[in-house]
């Protein structure tokens, strides 16, 4: 049997590209719904319709990139190439998502639906040869099986490095610099007077502890829109005062105040770690190297490649599973800031909660590759769609002050759900391999048009699916009352509905037709074709 060797540079290296990806798309996943309702002012229903009509064109585009990869002929190869050529439109799309321009309405609208197309597309033009390059540095399933483990800690930790950090950037980007005068009135009752020495479109208040009640002190502003509220969003005009009774907190000093521009802050914190991916991007460039080729004899034929394709059964099965476990990914990461933000009234304790998922994930992609060994991978798969699924589930009976609950929840959750990436990636390669066993030809980059396709329709549907929700339950980011009203749906969403989705695709896995017996006999004929050629 020929063995491919694979350094660990050539690993990490690899990894680094999906750290990058993960930048923008876990940056996109976990806070672009909360930016477009919160900051930019669009409704949910909004949201969820341009997530969801956004996402009809991906698989159209993801095909043609498969098919444009399988024929790019450079000295660099077939797949390498896109990763160099989108490092810097990904980094720059992914600035400009997080940009606020001063538009109406409708101006709003069609540049959140421009911006959000482009990255789409760019992330397809980059993503699918990222993917399919996996399968061309070895023709051993279980090396790729290795260097899938590496790429999904190196995914983690580029989720990690956007939800752990950019809140935090957020605050930091978005210090307007206020005066705060806080007048004690009783124990835990405040009289806070803000001003700014310039104008603001949209800063939000609150203590840095979260638990204290605001209402403003302007009886013009009627009981009914004043409700008391842990956070309150408001113009500032430079100079003019704006004062807030605060309560239900005790010692509130102006140190203790926080007063955030959230369009500034969002947008340079985006900007910051756009530079992070595309450094990233050109380390798996520089580091990697195509050693698979399709056979010598193989002419290009799309009509017979697109014939392999849907009567690849192995194919079929992972594009059904994909496309749940991803709506079942992005919602939990579509939900969680808006979970924290509104429910547990504290928005910064969710990076210390995504960065605890994170960890969790990249232990569970860690212990992929030797739990799949022993239990094979489609059996894994199963057995980690169900019992994550599951275990999520249990956050409907969490109360806001379950905070241990809900961590410890969250966590094994994601441990669990890591394992699904992992497999699923390292699954496509071996369907590209049981094409080539069957059919006596390759067409990688098809293949793995399965996995830019199932991870974004996956999260379009989740984001249509959040938006609708919300939607139901009259969710307005910018309005304390309907806030207070979606708090149901929000638990929902954060809860019971994406575990539905993971049983759902566990009962498709059980149709996945490669045990270890069958890939160990295809990987042994295809390593001797090879020899002979």
């Amino acid at each position: 049997m020929i063995k491919d060797r694979v350094s660990i540079t050539e690993k990490i290296g690899y990894a680094l590209g999906d750290g990058a990806a993960n930048i923008a798309w876990r940056g996109v996943a976990t806070f672009l719904f909360i930016f477009y309702t919160d900051v930019f002012g669009l409704s949910p229903a909004t949201v969820g319709v341009l997530f969801l009509v956004a996402r009809f064109s991906d698989g159209i585009s993801d095909v043609l990139m498969g098919i444009v990869g399988d024929r790019t002929k450079s000295k660099y190869g077939k797949f390498r190439p896109w990763i160099l050529w989108t490092a810097i439109p990904l980094a720059t799309i992914l600035s400009l998502l997080f940009t606020s321009p001063d538009l109406s309405d409708s101006g709003k609208v069609l540049y959140a639906y421009i911006t959000y197309i482009l990255f789409t597309l760019i992330y397809t033009a980059n993503n699918i040869p990222y993917g399919a390059l996996m399968a061309v540095m070895t023709g051993d399933d279980k090396v790729r099986t290795s260097i899938g483990s590496f790429r999904m800690v190196g995914a983690f930790g580029g989720g990690m490095l956007v939800q752990g950090v950019l809140l935090f950037l957020v605050a930091y980007f978005g210090n307007i610099n206020p005066t705060v005068k806080v007048d004690k009135l009783d124990e835990d009752k405040f009289r806070v007077e803000v001003s700014a020495p310039s104008d603001v479109s949209n800063v939000n208040i609150k203590t840095e502890a979260g638990i204290a009640l605001f209402t403003w002190d302007d009886e013009a502003i009627g009981a009914e829109k004043n409700m008391p509220t842990h956070a309150k969003s408001f113009s500032v005009e430079a100079g003019k005062p704006y004062t807030f009774i605060v309560s239900g907190e005790a010692d509130i000093d102006a140190d203790k105040i926080s007063i955030i521009d959230q369009k500034q802050g969002y947008s340079n914190s985006i900007y910051l770690l756009s530079v992070f991916l595309a450094v990233f991007m050109f380390i798996t460039f520089y580091t990697t190297k195509e050693r698979v080729s399709p056979p010598k004899d193989q002419k290009s034929n799309l009509g017979k490649d697109l014939r392999d394709l849907i009567s690849n059964r192995p194919w079929l099965v992972l594009l059904m599973v994909g496309l749940l476990f991803n709506v079942y990914n992005s919602i939990k990461q579509g939900i969680v800031v808006i979970y924290f933000t509104h429910y547990l009234n504290n928005q910064l304790l969710a990076a210390s909660f995504l960065v605890g998922l994170m960890l969790a994930s990249i232990a569970g992609a860690i212990i992929t590759a030797p739990l799949g060994k022993k239990l094979g991978k489609r059996n894994l798969f199963i057995y980690a769609l169900i019992l994550s699924g599951l275990v999520n589930a249990l956050l409907v009976f969490c109360g806001p002050n379950d905070v241990e609950a809900i961590f410890a929840i969250g966590i094994v959750s994601e441990f669990l759900a890591a394992i699904f990436p992992t497999l699923f990636f390292v699954m496509l390669g071996d369907a590209a391999d049981y094409s080539e066993f069957k059919n006596g030809r390759r067409a990688t980059g098809l293949i793995y048009s399965a996995g830019s396709f199932a991870t974004k329709f996956g999260g379009g549907i989740a984001g249509a699916i959040i938006g609708f929700v919300l939607s139901n339950f009259n969710y307005d980011g910018q309005d304390a009352v309907a806030i207070s009203g979606a708090i149901p749906g929000i638990v929902m969403l954060m809860s019971w509905i994406p575990a539905i989705i993971s049983l759902i695709a566990a009962v498709f896995m059980f149709f996945y037709p490669l045990n270890q017996k069958k890939l160990n006999e295809i990987t042994l004929e295809l390593n001797t074709r090879r020899a002979s050629e």
